[in-house]
């Protein structure tokens, strides 16, 4: 059985990973609005007990897992340890009183519960003594429909509200101003305002780096000197090459040691890692590990295409959230970067395969799936092993999330 998955991220008030939710389906062609939900969460719960762990795709935070009426009913959950999921009621689920037994439960069993997609109705006061966070669709939802639900949950303050499809920097300051706690959406990838920033000079060096990599004939002379000329670029390198990553059998001492044993392809990963991870220091951890993520992801599309340079495709993925990263339109951030032709064209949309390869990404982690089917047909790919490759991806950002914490 092939398991198809995405996760979304869940940020705090201070823009932290707080959790992810999970979205599963048995199949990309399995993509119709009338899916059935107990079927889709019954394969959700078989392929985190036999295809992966939940640690894969959540690492150390929870995740948001949608649950129906009957397989609350069925004790579905408590296949699923309460430290990982948090129970997501779906909103076509109607309030009553097995609903409430079972919520009344999964409370006394220590599980955070979320309703999802909250339509306000008076009947869910009942719930709410057991409910932890609501759901609210912060496009669909109105002003003074919130400000309803405000003050209904305002006589437990226990409960948290988490805003869904926040899109812009503007929606979630908005959100933010209302109240709500937790966000859901893509508003940490997009630009917060049209302005031009300047690189550093440890950028500038990152920068030149990139270019230096990028030529056909790499120098390795002239980038151990580049290396040298910055001790804490030279520490990192030194560090990066002797983590638990690569698994090495004994230290690497020297610039030129570090260079030559990473190679060429690992090399180009590195600067383009920790190009990135420089320029987003002020931003929220969970868009460097979104860049690494689709980096990976990319480079695994290439290499089953086998049409395209893999390790152009990584530098794609991860500079395909630089937009957000500078606060700038893409177009202004590629003046800035010594980047192939191809690679800029796909960042600003032009026709190409890294183009192609970056859209099935993006489908993909928002679990668009019907449109990934598409994508996936036209690229001639194997819809089976994408799985696999995204699974991989996941685990590869986490293990470098780590790495670079330890740098």
């Amino acid at each position: 059985m092939y398991f198809y998955a995405a996760r979304q991220p869940i940020l705090d008030r201070e823009k932290n990973l707080y959790a992810y939710e999970l979205l599963f389906r048995d199949g990309l062609d399995n993509v119709f609005p009338d899916i059935d939900g107990d079927e889709a969460t019954s394969k959700m719960i078989a392929g985190s007990q036999f295809n992966f762990g939940l640690d894969d795709f959540l690492g150390d935070k929870p995740g948001f897992i949608n649950f129906t009426l009957d397989t609350l009913l069925k004790k579905f959950p408590s296949m699923l340890p309460k430290e990982q999921v948090v129970v997501e009621i779906l909103e076509t689920v109607q309030p009553g009183k097995k609903l409430l037994a079972e919520v009344q439960q999964l409370k006394d069993d220590g599980y955070i519960i979320a309703l999802d997609d909250y339509i306000h109705q008076p009947v869910w006061r009942h719930f709410y003594p057991f409910i932890d966070i609501i759901k609210i669709d912060f496009r669909s939802t109105d002003a003074a429909t919130i400000d309803q639900i405000l003050l209904a949950v305002a006589p437990f303050p226990h409960i948290k509200l988490l805003a869904e499809k926040v899109e812009t920097n503007a929606e979630f300051q908005n959100a933010l101003d209302m109240g709500f706690s937790y966000f859901q959406g893509y508003f940490f990838s997009k630009p917060e305002m049209l302005q031009s920033k300047a690189l550093s000079p440890a950028q500038m060096t990152l920068a030149e780096l990139l270019y230096e990599t990028s030529k056909s004939e790499m120098d390795l002379a002239q980038i151990t000197s580049i290396f040298e000329r910055d001790v804490n670029l030279s520490y990192k390198l030194l560090r990066y090459s002797n983590s638990a990553v690569f698994k090495r059998r004994s230290e690497i001492e020297t610039i030129k040691q570090a260079l030559v044993v990473l190679g060429q392809v690992e090399l180009k990963k590195f600067l383009s890692v920790l190009f990135t991870a420089q320029v987003s220091s002020e931003k929220p951890a969970e868009l460097m590990r979104l860049a690494m993520t689709r980096a990976k992801f990319a480079e695994g599309i290439a290499s089953l295409h086998r049409q395209t340079d893999t390790a152009k495709a990584f530098l794609t993925g991860m500079m395909s959230l630089m937009d957000a990263i500078l606060d700038e339109p893409m177009s202004s951030v590629l003046t800035k970067l010594p980047l192939a032709k191809d690679i800029k064209d796909a960042l600003v949309g032009e026709p190409g395969f890294l183009s192609e390869y970056l859209a099935l990404v993006k489908h993909y982690e928002r679990a668009e799936w019907q449109d990934a089917n598409i994508a996936i047909a036209k690229l001639k790919l194997d819809p089976k092993v994408l799985p696999d490759k995204y699974h991989e991806a996941v685990q590869w950002a986490n293990e470098q999330m780590r790495a670079l914490g330890d740098a």
